[in-house]
């Protein structure tokens, strides 16, 4: 069967939950939608929160608060070595997987073999560490508890042992759950393995593998590889250990691709309502080639030089521009998006609609929580239309 790239796109838009939202209601309902999406990027706090208001009807923020707090969904470093919100039934497989790259990524680097600590030393601590952190630890407390022992090396053992060790953020502060200064409590099962999956790296990531592609499959070999930042020998590895748990597919230039069997796949012209995007929103970044979602003329204008990925406009399923929040004239905020192209009047319509309803949930938390990144702003090309929303 040959996919076209409107049929990948469709598919991936409903495995995300961004061609219809679903009922969701209470922390369960939200962690379980975390669940079926796989992972929400979480680098800014605000993110999820943001991610889930695009999937999930009547979403409530103090369910997602809950969900945190009662450890139903877990923040930390897992793939692309950056912070994820994620189930707590996935989390220990998910870092099970993830460890190679984690591992190679903090211990070979140079901010780490310049000091002369080796990686044996900070293995060494983390059975005293997880004592430590039984109850929630902020990170400079961790810091001088490892000085103690190992003077002038605390912040560059924690530094290290953050990222691959056994370890993920506690709740902190308001309004997004996690504040600058974080707090650490041990990762769930570091103790013992599930049963889903065997006890190292290879035999987790078949697991990782599946739970990508019931995400946002169909995908290539390439696409995992982008989307874990894992090797792609590994990766073809696990997708051998699937056998026939996979289906393969071709892709619209011949790219062999694989999925889950029974996966969503609308057809390609199946309608997808204009949403708002929340920065780095993890379906913007889950495969090799972004064209799926991004217009290759409009990659540079949504992923920044540093990484940063703006909040961006779909319509149709596609980015069709960059949006922030302002304060409008009577000091009330308002979302200001810039159309890369024309857009129609229903899509502003709609886009309209979805502003007061973000606007809804953001307000009483923190209406400008991406306000640091405005500097980018002023960078972009002069917009096709430049609309303050919901006006």
């Amino acid at each position: 069967m040959t996919l076209t790239p409107r049929a990948l796109n469709r598919a991936t838009l409903a495995r995300q939950l961004l061609l219809a939202r679903v009922a969701a209601p209470g922390p369960d309902g939200v962690a379980e939608t975390v669940r079926r999406v796989t992972a929400l990027q979480a680098q800014h706090p605000a993110s999820p929160y943001v991610a889930l208001w695009n999937r999930v009807d009547g979403f409530a923020a103090a369910d997602l608060d809950a969900a945190y707090s009662r450890r139903q969904v877990l923040r930390s470093t897992l793939m692309r070595i950056t912070l994820h919100a994620v189930h707590s039934g996935d989390h220990h497989a998910f870092r099970t997987a993830m460890q190679p790259t984690l591992r190679a990524a903090r211990l070979n680097d140079r901010r780490f073999t310049s000091t002369g600590f080796t990686a044996e030393e900070a293995d060494a601590l983390v059975p005293d560490l997880l004592a430590l952190v039984a109850e929630p630890r902020r990170g400079e407390d961790v810091v001088a508890w490892i000085d103690e022992r190992h003077p002038g090396h605390g912040k560059i053992a924690w530094w290290a042992l953050r990222h691959y060790g056994p370890f993920v953020h506690a709740p902190t502060d308001a309004p997004w759950s996690f504040g600058p200064r974080a707090s650490w409590l041990p990762a769930p099962g570091h103790d013992g393995e599930p049963d889903h999956v065997g006890p190292g790296p290879d035999d987790a990531l078949p697991w990782l593998v599946r739970r990508y592609l019931e995400g946002f499959g169909p995908a290539s070999v390439a696409d995992v590889g982008q989307f874990l930042l894992v090797h792609r020998p590994r990766v073809r590895a696990a997708v051998a250990a699937l056998g026939d748990a996979l289906e393969t597919l071709d892709g619209p230039d011949g790219t062999t691709l694989h999925d889950v069997p029974g996966a969503p796949r609308p057809a390609e012209d199946a309608p997808a309502p204009p949403r708002l995007l929340g920065m780095w929103d993890e379906v913007l970044l889950a495969h090799a080639d972004r064209s799926r979602l991004v217009p290759p003329a409009y990659r540079k204008l949504v992923t920044q030089v540093n990484g940063d990925v703006l909040p961006a406009i779909l319509v149709d399923g596609y980015v069709a521009g960059v949006w922030r929040t302002v304060d409008g004239p009577d000091g009330a905020p308002l979302v200001e998006a810039r159309a890369f192209e024309p857009l129609g009047a229903d899509a502003w319509s709609a886009l309209a609609g979805e502003a007061a309803s973000l606007l809804t949930m953001l307000g009483p938390r923190d209406p400008h929580p991406y306000r640091r990144y405005d500097r980018w702003w002023d960078r972009l090309p002069e917009a096709a239309e430049l609309r303050r929303l919901p006006a």
